[in-house]
């Protein structure tokens, strides 16, 4: 991550939520279904078996606080960190870089990477599947949907309540793509919105 992106997500962290709450800046975007698919996602999450897990690129825990079981979240942002240490009950949160996990191998069951994956460029894809795979059976991608109207990969101009302006590379997946790319797996969920991947 440079240290763009850092500067992003530490200045983003107190509104990330926002996205998923359709608050904010996000309140005045048409997003037909979005939440009744959101609570859908939450549904899925909960009902899994995947024990002891590791949320990468956790965020504010929005996702995480959802999974079963003991979960450990990490993250690069402290900002973000700080948010999701009060919602994860019984859990633990660790600064770490996803691409460079400091866990032992075969430590979870499973590795999950809530909009993470697609924000990932080249070689960098690799190197994360690769940590993924060395520290847990499991793998679980929950991403944007490719919809008709965005591109499957784009570089979005993003603007906090701050004023201040970024860059973020993005891309979008089907399920089918995303299955592709891990290698295998099975579909989860499969919205207009979200797309969730277990293999």
């Amino acid at each position: 991550m440079t240290e763009a992106e850092r500067n992003y997500y530490e200045r983003r962290a107190p509104e990330y939520d926002d996205w998923y709450l359709g608050t904010g800046l996000f309140a005045a975007r048409v997003r037909p279904g979005w939440h009744a698919e959101l609570e859908a996602l939450r549904a899925v999450l909960g009902s899994l078996s995947i024990a002891p897990a590791l949320d990468v690129a956790c965020g504010t825990g929005f996702l995480t606080q959802h999974l079963p079981g003991r979960v450990i979240g990490v993250d690069q942002s402290l900002a973000m960190l700080q948010i999701a240490r009060e919602r994860l009950v019984g859990g633990c949160v660790i600064q770490g870089d996803a691409l460079r996990l400091p866990f032992h191998s075969g430590t979870f069951a499973c590795l999950v990477a809530g909009h993470f994956y697609g924000h990932l460029e080249g070689e960098a894809r690799g190197r994360f599947l690769a940590e993924a795979r060395r520290v847990a059976g499991q793998l679980l991608v929950i991403d944007a949907a490719l919809r008709d109207d965005v591109s499957p990969e784009e570089v979005q101009p993003r603007v906090l309540q701050d004023g201040s302006r970024h860059v973020v590379y993005k891309r979008y997946f089907t399920p089918a793509q995303l299955i592709s790319e891990l290698g295998h797996g099975r579909v989860l969920h499969a919205g207009r919105w979200f797309v969730a991947v277990l293999a």
